[in-house]
């Protein structure tokens, strides 16, 4: 009997209280830890001489071409160029995909007229399209942001569509016993219920932005990351290079992170 009192009345802060608690730390700390200890054998392997220096520099080398950039102030400079490119092509791409993905969901009429025209370009190989991009708009900003546009569009298309069309039915059958007018139905029922699917492909839009933009300042940029990595590639500063790709990757990995936060910010009546 003692024994049992001890255990109930033992503190909420415990392990008797929340053995679930530890176990979901425990994956936390893993998650955190790999990553770190990648790091640092790539560390002891390029002070001990396993990896070559002028094949794989070592992480503080990478981390000194960082601190480089930044002082001298080609990061920042970088950095602002190279998300506004972002930007702009997400909210043109984000635009057209959603607007013909809702089109195409709520209409047979659209998806006749509209889908096939839409999976044909999908099929394209759109970083195949630089050469022809740059005789049409030059070399200027505009292809840039429209590759980024035209790689975003179709992920957003794609699960807008689909989440339109797998609403439940008999939302739409509650809905109209209750004589909800169409924007009624749109905005009650159709936008919470595709939400999280349109979330999802904002997710893989942004990856593919991202990766759009990596090759589209390869070619001809005077400005940007990509321009950083084509001049430390003339200089052969693999440092650099690889810090650029670096922050290309930490750029993408942010952006999920604070579209995953407003996606939980925004679903959290589902919990």
């Amino acid at each position: 009997m003692r024994t049992s009192v001890s255990i109930a009345t033992a503190p909420i802060g415990t392990g008797l209280a929340h053995p679930g608690l530890w176990a979901r730390r425990k994956w936390e700390i893993l998650r955190v830890a790999s990553p770190v200890a990648l790091v640092v054998l790539w560390q002891l392997g390029s002070a001990l001489g396993l990896i070559p220096q002028d094949v794989l520099p070592a992480p503080s080398l990478i981390a000194e071409a960082g601190v480089e950039l930044l002082d001298n102030g080609q990061l920042v400079d970088a950095l602002q160029v190279s998300g506004m490119r972002v930007i702009e092509g997400l909210l043109l791409g984000g635009l057209v995909g959603i607007t013909l993905g809702s089109a195409v969901g709520l209409s047979q009429w659209f998806e006749s007229t509209i889908d096939p025209p839409m999976q044909m370009l999908r099929a394209l190989p759109h970083l195949g399209l630089i050469p022809l991009f740059i005789l049409w708009f030059g070399i200027g900003e505009l292809p840039k942001v429209l590759l980024v546009a035209l790689g975003v569009a179709f992920p957003l298309y794609l699960n807008s569509f689909a989440a339109i069309r797998h609403v439940d039915l008999k939302l739409f059958e509650t809905a109209q016993v209750l004589g909800f007018s169409f924007w009624q139905r749109f905005t009650r029922i159709i936008v919470p219920s595709a939400a999280p699917q349109v979330l999802v492909g904002l997710r893989q839009s942004l990856a593919i932005a991202w990766l759009t933009l990596i090759v589209a300042e390869q070619i001809n940029a005077d400005k940007g990351i990509g321009f950083l990595i084509n001049n430390a590639r003339d200089l052969l500063r693999i440092d650099i290079i690889i810090f650029g790709l670096i922050v290309y990757a930490l750029l993408g990995i942010i952006t999920d992170a604070v579209v995953r936060f407003f996606e939980r910010r925004a679903l959290r009546y589902r919990q």
